[in-house]
């Protein structure tokens, strides 16, 4: 049985092919039920993020499995298999282990050291695990992923400074403006997004702050938290007159924002230029807004390079992150594949002890003619001799297992023993 990942991220592909590949909540178990009805999948979660869509699976053959999740993500896409293939990255096994285990961790993040993933990755397994497509393997290594992430945060500083996509979108939008002291903003979504960057903009010298979402009632809640004013989302284009700098984070399967919607508000403003930075996956502003005179439209794209150039000042706790995560992909990988072989040295020492206790029987009367201490000496004996007999196949199994070698000798010696 192998673990695969198989997946696009922030790095691999283009906002307008990842936004096509992206996943909402309310899809979810729709997803999961079509990836797990596939021939070679066997358990299933999936991970789809504003940086990355990446499906975890179980499987009995990889290449067959590889071909059961392209396909699922070209149905999802709409996009002919040889394109998407273009922007696929493919894990299996410790590579597997290894990359979830970053991605928990937010070294895989476009924001690194991201505090958000953490908690996404936890939703995703969450949700796998109510649908009931993960089974023991899973279940297994997202739970060492959840605590490898916990860890790096807690014993490295890879979190500190900008640590979240909303935090880095707020900040990219200072550094294009000069600052946001005085700044008329506009926050489109009052989603987990949407929420963090509310609260983080609560702090600011702002002269107003608007929440509009499509649920009223979540816009309500977060405007009442941070002392924010509510704009209903109808009516947008009131409230985008009036903004020096939008923020857009909904979960709209389609584009909230277009080009003669804005073409109407640059005309009300009288030219005042207007910033939107989007982090929405699928994106909520259409890209041709950018085209218009004086606006400006900075995406997830936008937002990862701005952030990249930044890293050099924390790229010293990534060298510790790093350690943390091959010291634990190591222990995991030595505990399951020992889980994995336990039933059959069980099994197997077992068997040679019922032999021994068997031929013990057999010479029962034999035995009998002997002393209590004689007796104890020749039980002693026999299972020390036994002991040292078995010790050496036992060992080249835990030695060598997970691999090719170690499947080899596990199926000679379930064969010769009759242990299947």
């Amino acid at each position: 049985m192998s673990f695969v990942v198989i997946g696009l991220n922030h790095a691999s592909t283009p906002v307008d092919v990842l936004e096509r590949v992206t996943i909402a909540a309310p899809d979810l178990d729709k997803a999961l039920d079509s990836v797990t009805m596939r021939p070679h999948v066997s358990e299933a979660v999936i991970v789809s993020t504003c940086n990355r869509t990446e499906i975890y699976v179980t499987a009995e053959r990889f290449h067959g499995a590889y071909q059961d999740v392209r396909d699922f993500l070209t149905e999802q896409s709409f996009l002919p298999p040889e394109q998407l293939s273009d922007h696929l990255y493919t894990f299996y096994d410790d590579d597997a282990v290894r990359h979830l285990f970053e991605v928990s961790a937010g070294i895989n993040s476009a924001v690194l050291g991201e505090h958000e993933i953490l908690g996404q990755v936890k939703r995703a397994w969450q949700a796998a695990q109510k649908f009931g497509s993960t089974g023991t393997a899973l279940n297994a290594v997202f739970r060492s992923a959840l605590e490898v992430g916990k860890r790096v945060r807690t014993e490295t500083s890879i979190s500190r400074n900008i640590a979240s996509v909303s935090q880095a979108a707020i900040v990219l939008a200072a550094d294009r403006l000069g600052g946001l002291e005085g700044a008329d903003v506009l926050l489109i979504g009052a989603g987990e997004m949407g929420t963090g960057m509310a609260r983080t903009l609560a702090g600011a010298d702002l002269t107003n702050l608007v929440v509009s979402s499509r649920t009223h009632q979540t816009a309500l809640d977060i405007a009442d938290e941070i002392g924010a004013t509510v704009s209903a989302f109808d009516d947008l284009e009131t409230a985008l007159v009036d903004a020096d700098v939008v923020f857009t984070s909904t979960a709209a399967p389609h584009q909230v924002i277009d080009l003669d919607l804005v073409q109407r508000v640059i005309d009300a403003r009288d030219s005042r230029p207007l910033l939107f930075v989007d982090v929405a996956l699928p994106r909520d502003v259409d890209p041709l807004v950018a085209s218009i005179d004086g606006v400006t439209v900075c995406d997830l794209d936008t937002v990862g390079e701005f952030v990249s150039r930044g890293l050099a000042d924390r790229a010293g706790e990534l060298g510790d992150a790093r350690a943390i995560v091959e010291a634990e992909v190591s222990r995991h990988v030595e505990h399951e594949n020992a889980r994995s072989l336990a039933p059959l040295i069980t099994a197997f020492r077992n068997q040679a002890e019922q032999i021994r206790l068997d031929e013990l029987q057999r010479q029962a009367r034999h035995l009998d003619k002997l002393d209590a201490e004689q007796r104890q000496l020749v039980d002693d004996v026999t299972r020390a001799l036994l002991s040292k007999l078995l010790h050496a196949p036992t060992t080249r199994l835990k030695e060598s297992s997970q691999t090719l070698r170690g499947d080899r000798l596990a199926a000679a010696i379930s064969e010769l023993y009759d242990l299947g």
